[in-house]
């Protein structure tokens, strides 16, 4: 045997004797049967031997060809054999790699339940595995071709889309990956999941290779998903618009983008979409839209929601609502707001309630303390005129002088004549406490002012009162007509009665706006009062503050249940020496 360097270095660390040596000795991993071949070639017939694995110097596994020819000499006679060794290695390696992926391809798809299916659009043959059979349920022996493939696709769209999908293929190069219906070989509905891509080798169609994947069961749990999520969606939507409460979302930009029917009731639209879009600046005056796009800001850029608290919305029409209202913010996977939740509950009608409780509370307080006070006046009084009917009575029955038991019956007839003077006003406080569905009538201020002044003509002269009556003659207030009289009178008594000893009383009337109310200014120049002293018993059941023979002390106190049975009230300024003013509050 000879054999050249290149040989001999691939297969030897270092050089060895080779010529004369056998090359079985020298190779014994060769297969055995290659002597045959090596003695057909000593006989001019040459045959592959085959491919042989050998680890070369350096430890690594490599695959050569050996290929022989016979060899001849110059007379045609054969010398022995020519053989020829050829690295093979890169495309042994290639092929296994190839059907390793071939087998790993083969396993994923019938784990994942994904086939795969070939078309040869030069042979015109169609190529299914296993998994796409199955999914057709058809037997493993069968062969498909391109027509009956598509025909298993569900008459109508599906089968529509799928030949559209391989004419755009073999025409456009365009690939598909679609969801449609098959009918199985045994008549079942399926959704599977269709994908083909043309493949092109110098410019020319020659396959198009695809999956093919049963998505029924998932296709069938997302429309039981879907009719979950929607039947979810209704019941959440039936809720809400069935709440009791303004419900509403916001953007970022405090665009309205839902809203319940309650919310729709309260703007005065039939159709939520008339509110979609829309801000606050589109639905209220300015200055409410202001503040809650300030509350909506406050909300979204803190997240932290307002929960009940009072708001006043005015309508563009004038109208005020109260509400407890909440906003909450709506943040997404960051956690930044995204825009917010409002939820208002109309309480205007409770907050009346509230008003009407409230001052039903306080009437009811004020009546305590009236009654009470009368309680301890009918008391005080009753027994002081029983006390001194009874001490004049025993004076009368032990008295034996005729004169003195004159003396003591007159002084019974004026105790009875003061009795009877307790009794009448006493009436007058419960008449006036208990009358309070009085009918309130328009009354010309001026005109009345005018009428009780000439009523009190006589008194007015003969004590030199000046009457300023500077109240315009389109001033009406609604009240009670006998209550102003009533009230006039007594001040314009008490003007003539507390006047100052050192100067002409002057009594002045006048008016003014305030709020809601009509006030009337009732000011003279008396004696004053000090308040500070007498202020809190100014309006009291028989509180008298100047020594006058005619002061009883009911005069301010019926004064003041008369106004404030009317809603009013009754304020007083007053300076000792110098005068008093009263505003009478008329609503």
């Amino acid at each position: 045997m000879y054999a050249s360097d290149i040989l001999v270095s691939i297969f030897s660390k270092e050089s060895v004797a080779i010529s004369g040596q056998s090359l079985f000795s020298l190779f014994p991993e060769l297969n055995i049967k290659w002597k045959q071949t090596l003695l057909d070639c000593f006989q001019g017939i040459s045959n592959p031997m085959g491919i042989q694995s050998f680890i070369d110097k350096n430890g690594r596994e490599r695959y050569y060809e050996w290929s022989n020819a016979s060899w001849y000499d110059t007379n045609e006679n054969i010398l022995g054999a020519i053989i020829q060794i050829t690295d093979v290695t890169a495309e042994i390696t290639r092929e296994l790699s190839l059907e390793k992926s071939t087998l790993l391809l083969k396993q994923q798809s019938e784990i994942s339940r994904i086939g795969i299916w070939e078309y040869d659009v030069i042979n015109n043959t169609l190529k299914w595995c296993n998994v796409v059979k199955a999914i057709h349920e058809v037997p493993l022996s069968f062969q498909p071709n391109i027509e009956t493939a598509i025909e298993f696709y569900k008459e109508g769209h599906s089968r529509n889309e799928i030949s559209m999908a391989v004419f755009e293929a073999m025409e456009n190069r365009v690939p598909w990956n679609m969801r449609l219906e098959v009918v199985t070989a045994k008549g079942n509905e399926k959704w599977v999941m269709a994908a083909g891509k043309p493949i092109y080798e110098n410019g020319r169609l020659v396959q198009i290779i695809g999956t093919f994947q049963d998505i029924h069961q998932d296709i069938h749990e997302q429309v039981l998903s879907d009719l979950k999520t929607k039947e979810n969606a209704n019941l959440l939507k039936t809720l809400v618009d069935n709440l009791p409460l303004n419900v509403f979302i916001k953007d970022r930009e405090s665009r309205k983008i839902l809203v319940n029917k309650s919310e729709c009731n309260f703007l005065g639209v039939a159709d939520p979409n008339e509110l979609l879009g829309k801000t606050d600046f589109d639905l209220y005056p300015f200055e409410i839209a202001k503040i809650q796009r300030d509350e909506d800001l406050m909300v979204m850029e803190t997240s932290k929601p307002i929960i009940g608290e009072e708001s006043r919305i005015i309508k563009k029409d004038g109208t005020e609502t109260v509400f407890l209202s909440s906003k909450i913010p709506l943040l997404d996977e960051d956690g930044k707001a995204t825009g917010l939740v409002g939820i208002s509950l109309d309480i205007t009608n409770l907050k009346q309630k509230e008003q009407e409780l409230r001052n039903l509370i306080n009437v009811t307080s004020l009546q305590n303390k009236k009654l009470i006070n009368f309680a301890h006046i009918v008391s005080h009084n009753l027994r002081s005129h029983s006390a001194n009917f009874s001490m004049l009575l025993d004076f009368l029955v032990d008295e034996k002088d005729e004169d003195e038991k004159n003396k003591i019956v007159q002084m019974l007839i004026g105790a009875s004549d003061n009795l009877l003077e307790t009794l009448e006003n006493l009436n007058e406080v419960i008449t006036l406490s208990t009358d309070t569905q009085a009918e309130k009538e328009d009354v010309n201020l001026h005109k009345k002012i005018t009428g009780i002044c000439q009523s009190l003509s006589g008194l007015i002269a003969n004590d030199k009162l000046q009457i300023i009556n500077t109240v315009t003659t389109d001033v009406n207030i609604k009240i009670v007509p006998a209550y102003l009289d009533s009230i006039l009178m007594n001040f314009v008594t008490n003007g003539v009665k507390y006047k100052h000893p050192n100067r002409e009383p002057v009594l002045r009337f006048s008016t003014e706006k305030e709020g809601d109310y009509t006030v009337l200014n009732i000011e003279d120049n008396g004696l004053g009062i000090d308040l500070e002293k007498y202020g809190s018993k100014l309006f009291g059941m028989y509180k008298t503050f100047h020594a006058h023979k005619d002061s009883k002390g009911m005069g301010l106190y019926i004064t003041k249940n008369q106004v404030e049975a009317m809603h009013g009230k009754i304020e007083v300024h007053s300076k000792v020496g110098k005068g008093t003013r009263f505003k009478v509050f008329f609503k």
